[in-house]
């Protein structure tokens, strides 16, 4: 799948085509382009992409729960996300939902490795996404960084 990425900032184009890459390899079950894309992704910067992918993984679950997001909720992404790939790690992907949500706890403990970070948010956007195109998400998560850095 080729994409351009012209409209996104210079920054952010070489994580929404790694990102999108590794999400339609989860998609179409391709564990040998998830490897490459889930490499490509992880060379990249590790703040910024840590950014877009949580902005766009936090919009993407308030968007499925437009009354509010509860544990529960929480619980059920992560057991779908989970149960929609056989190599996902469970604690990955729960380290992914609290760093989207802004309730990661850094006890000085080093998180997991750049790629199966890469690996499991690809495999938790696949399943927020549940089949929608994943370039608006791209678009409304640089929306809301730039929204929250100008308003900070």
């Amino acid at each position: 799948m080729t994409e351009n990425w012209r409209h996104l900032p210079a920054p952010a184009r070489p994580i929404a085509a790694a990102a999108t890459a590794a999400v339609e390899a989860v998609r179409a079950a391709d564990r040998e382009a998830l490897d490459e894309a889930a490499a490509d992704l992880a060379a990249l910067d590790p703040a910024q992409t840590g950014l877009v992918l949580g902005t766009a993984v936090r919009l993407l679950l308030e968007d499925g729960h437009p009354d509010g997001l509860a544990a529960e909720d929480v619980r059920a992404a992560l057991a779908s996300a989970v149960r929609s790939w056989p190599e996902a790690d469970p604690q990955v992907v729960l380290w992914l939902l609290a760093g989207s949500l802004g309730v990661l706890e850094e006890d000085g403990t080093p998180g997991p490795k750049p790629g199966a970070l890469a690996r499991n948010a690809a495999v938790l956007l696949a399943d927020l996404l549940a089949g929608r195109p994943i370039g608006p998400w791209w678009t409304a998560a640089l929306a809301e960084i730039e929204r929250v850095q100008l308003n900070d």
